[in-house]
């Protein structure tokens, strides 16, 4: 072969590219696969096992809500009052997150025209843990939808209590229990929208609390884990314990909506009971 010359030198016939790594994604369910543009134009929701993935409060205020929103109390957010360090301080962790933002969002608006105050946990915030600020946000929440004479929805989708804010937080759960059953003697109507995961002290208060209470399907929903309580009873727990179809099974639930027709499912909820 001394007599071949090869002009350029490093030349590949078939070069592999690269395909983007957020592409795809792993569903924590069943473990399929899935192309994440598909994924993402199916509302987050596994077309395998109709497993419905965490979405941003933003997504969900496209799915719930009609056009015309009024965003509430975005000025108010965390600080560090009890001076929290651990192996990152909570000022450094309040600094990552995007200014003006909390573990909650909430709005004045409508679905299908019945207006109604919504409150949208956010899971990317903290793991959507629950503080002072969010205890606050909610509380003003309930009190403005007393005075529009109007429905209130809290969708939840928390870890529990904030540990950085220590009995702080846990005094939240008391907070929004006691304006919610204000609201309730006045005849105001409570829905709660449960989603993956609902866990820890909002699950114990006002996650449980609502007239109508809704769950995404297959959301995780719970106070303790499930190893902690295997380990308490020393019993085998069935396989879909914690599931919104469980406790829909045991009474807790009153529906499991997909998330494609939850708007659908609130609005007949309101045509009803309103």
């Amino acid at each position: 072969m001394s007599w071949f010359t090869r002009k350029k030198k490093n030349i590949n016939k078939n070069p592999k590219k690269d395909l983007p790594s957020d592409l795809w994604i792993k569903c924590p369910n069943c473990g399929e696969i899935l192309y994440k543009p598909e994924l993402e134009a199916n509302n987050f929701i596994c077309h395998h096992c109709n497993f419905h993935f965490p979405i941003t409060s933003e997504l969900y205020q496209n799915i719930i809500l009609d056009e015309k929103t009024e965003s509430l109390f975005s000025g108010i957010t965390s600080i560090d009052t009890l001076g929290f360090k651990a192996n990152k301080s909570y000022e450094e962790i309040l600094e990552i997150v995007p200014n003006n933002k909390e573990a909650v969002d909430c709005f004045l608006g409508e679905v299908e025209k019945n207006k109604i105050v919504l409150c949208i946990m956010n899971f990317k915030f903290i793991g959507g843990s629950m503080g002072s600020a969010v205890g606050e946000k909610i509380s003003k929440s309930i009190n403005l939808a007393s005075e529009k004479n109007c429905p209130i929805i809290i969708l939840c989708q928390s870890g529990g209590a904030r540990m950085q804010e220590g009995a702080l937080s846990l005094m939240q759960l008391s907070k929004i229990s006691t304006h919610l059953a204000k609201f309730s003697k006045k005849g105001g109507l409570y829905i709660s929208i449960l989603t993956y995961p609902t866990t820890g002290g909002v699950t114990a208060s006002f996650g449980m609390q609502a007239d109508v209470t809704i769950a995404e399907p297959k959301a995780l929903i719970g106070f303790a884990g499930q190893r902690v309580i295997k380990q308490t009873t020393s019993q085998e727990l069935p396989d879909h314990f914690q599931t919104s179809e469980f406790l829909k099974e045991k009474g807790f639930i009153d529906f499991v909506v997909d998330r494609n027709n939850l708007k659908n499912s609130i609005s007949k909820v309101l045509d009803v009971l309103t």
